[in-house]
C-alpha cells in the first residue's frame, strides 16, 4: 500500500516536473502512461470484442465437434486454454464463417511489422477506415445535421398555446436560437463580399460564434481543473503519516536532482 502510494506521488511529481523544463523524470512517466494505457485498452478490447465476438463466432461452443476439420484446427489452438477453452468458446453465439472475412483482414493489419507483406496491411487499413468514414458519417448526419436543424426549428404561431406562451421564455430561446444558425451559416458564406448590410448580419454570426467557442473551451478547462484537484488531493492524502510522508520525500528527491543535474540558466552580464 505505501509502496503504490509512493510511485503514485512519484509519477504525479513527475508530470508535474514538465513546469521546470523537460527532464528524464517527465519522459519516464510520460512513457509510462502511454504504455499501460496502451496495454490496458488492448487488453480491454480482445477479451470484450475480439474473443466473444470473433472467436466466439468461428468456433462456438453451441456447434463444436471434435470430429470436425474445423474444430481440429481449433483444438491446436487450445494450448493458449484461456482464449480457446475447451468445447467451443460459450459466448451464446452461432456459427457465422462470414466472419474469417474480418479476421482475414485483421492478419493483414497486423502484417504491417513485416517489410516485405506491409503492402497488405493496406487492404485491411483501407477498408476499416472506408467503413468507418462511411458510417461515422451518417452517424454525424443524423445525430449533428438533422438534429440541429430540428432544434432551431419551431412554429412562430400555436393555436393551442395561450397567448403568453407565445411570448414567454420558450420563445424568445427559439429566436436566439434561430437567430445564431442563421448569422452563424451567413458568416462562412464566402461567395459574396461581408459588408452591407450582409457584413452587420455576418458580425453578428461572429459574436454567436464566439459565445459558442468561449462556451467549449470554459467547459473544458473546467474538466481539466477538476482533474487538477484530484491530482492535488492524490499528493495531499499521500502526505500523511500513515503513507511516511511520500509526498515530501519524493518531492525533495526530484527537486534535488533537478537542481543538481539542470541548474538554472544565468543571464549574462554587461561587461
Amino acid at each position: 500500500m505505501v509502496i503504490g502510494a509512493w510511485i503514485s506521488v512519484f509519477l504525479t511529481l513527475a508530470i508535474f516536473s514538465y513546469l521546470y523544463k523537460d527532464n528524464p523524470f517527465y519522459k519516464v512517466a510520460e512513457h509510462v502512461f502511454v504504455g499501460i494505457s496502451t496495454g490496458y485498452w488492448t487488453s480491454m478490447f480482445f477479451w470484450t470484442q475480439i474473443q466473444p465476438n470473433l472467436f466466439g463466432r468461428l468456433w462456438p461452443a453451441t456447434e463444436y465437434d471434435a470430429s470436425s476439420l474445423w474444430y481440429k484446427l481449433y483444438n491446436v489452438f487450445g494450448v493458449f486454454s484461456s482464449v480457446f477453452p475447451g468445447g467451443g468458446i460459450a459466448k451464446g453465439h452461432d456459427m457465422d464463417l462470414i466472419y474469417l472475412v474480418p479476421f482475414a483482414l485483421g492478419i493483414m493489419m497486423l502484417l504491417s511489422v513485416s517489410s516485405k507483406l506491409s503492402w497488405m496491411a493496406r487492404w485491411g487499413i483501407a477498408y476499416t477506415v472506408g467503413m468507418a468514414a462511411g458510417l461515422r458519417a451518417y452517424g454525424f448526419l443524423n445525430s449533428n445535421v438533422l438534429g440541429q436543424i430540428k432544434g432551431s426549428a419551431f412554429q412562430l404561431v400555436n393555436s393551442n398555446l395561450p397567448y403568453f406562451a407565445l411570448v414567454g421564455e420558450s420563445i424568445f430561446n427559439n429566436f436566439v436560437i434561430l437567430i445564431g444558425t442563421i448569422t452563424g451559416l451567413m458568416y462562412f458564406y464566402f461567395s459574396r463580399e461581408h459588408t452591407g448590410n450582409f457584413g452587420r448580419l455576418t458580425k453578428v454570426g461572429i459574436y454567436f460564434l464566439m459565445i459558442s467557442f468561449g462556451a467549449s473551451f470554459g467547459f473544458a478547462v473546467m474538466g481539466r481543473l477538476s482533474l487538477l484537484i484530484g491530482l492535488f488531493n492524490v499528493l495531499i492524502k499521500f502526505s500523511d503519516q500513515s503513507y511516511n510522508y511520500g509526498t515530501f520525500w519524493m518531492l525533495g528527491l526530484i527537486v534535488a536532482i533537478l537542481a543538481v543535474s539542470y541548474p538554472p540558466l544565468t543571464l549574462p552580464t554587461k561587461a
